[in-house]
């Protein structure tokens, strides 16, 4: 059986990669100047979320997993700034869904723009058959951590 520090066995290296790989993230996105000033990152993935169709607050924090309370809250920055706006829902009069506005999705285009730029820098030496490789498993990574069962909260904090 190998040793828990066993550079050799590929399960123990691919968990220390990984959670490295998470840091080192994590701190580039605390670093990175912020595609609109007023705008918290937090924003962001809520405004990902609403490329494609309006959604209801609920669905976009099923899709980012966070509840619902801390989604209401940037709703209400990005409707302020100009980004989303609320629409009446057409199923359900009651409702109301968000929708993108001319100038979120400027916005959006602009942070991924510069997104790519960085990935195209960092992964300048990569083939296209490297960066699809990687792609494909770690679409296929996020989709097993995605219905995998969430592990124990004294087992979630070992992780790091």
């Amino acid at each position: 059986m190998p040793q828990a520090t066993d550079p050799e066995d590929p399960r123990l290296a691919f968990g220390d990669d990984l959670f490295r790989a998470m840091k080192l993230m994590g701190a580039v996105r605390q670093r990175a100047p912020r595609a609109h000033p007023d705008v918290d990152p937090l924003g962001y993935p809520l405004m990902f979320n609403l490329r494609d169709e309006p959604r209801r607050v609920s669905e976009i924090a099923a899709a980012i997993h966070l509840d619902v309370s801390t989604v209401s809250r940037q709703v209400s920055q990005v409707v302020a700034k100009g980004f989303v706006e609320r629409l009446p829902d057409e199923s359900d009069g009651r409702a109301h869904v968000l929708a993108l506005t001319r100038a979120g999705r400027e916005l959006l285009v602009d942070i991924r723009a510069r997104r790519n730029l960085w990935l195209a820098e960092v992964t300048a030496d990569w083939t296209d058959r490297d960066l699809a490789t990687f792609d494909r498993l770690l679409r296929r990574f996020a989709d097993n951590v995605e219905t995998h069962p969430l592990l124990s909260p004294r087992d979630a904090q070992d992780l790091a």
